[in-house]
């Protein structure tokens, strides 16, 4: 349950950023946006594994170091 339960919290995070972005609401180098990015990710991470979908846990360990990445980035 706990699992399931990380992977909607996943797409609320993930969609839910997106959607704001898109409408103006949230700009993409803000740190929300990254860091709803990074603990949907995470999530979906474990979700993926859980359910063994191995292509998509790739795409969410990437989506989650792309964000890492802008975490970094605009710290300096």
């Amino acid at each position: 349950m706990t699992i399931e339960i990380m992977g909607w919290i996943a797409s609320l995070l993930i969609v839910g950023s997106y959607a704001l972005n898109i409408t103006g609401k949230l700009a993409a180098t803000s740190k929300w946006y990254v860091w709803a990015n990074i603990i949907g990710g995470f999530f979906f991470i474990i979700n993926t594994y859980f359910h063994q979908a191995y292509p998509s846990m790739l795409v969410n360990i990437i989506w989650v170091i792309i964000a890492f990445i802008m975490i970094f980035k605009s710290k300096k």
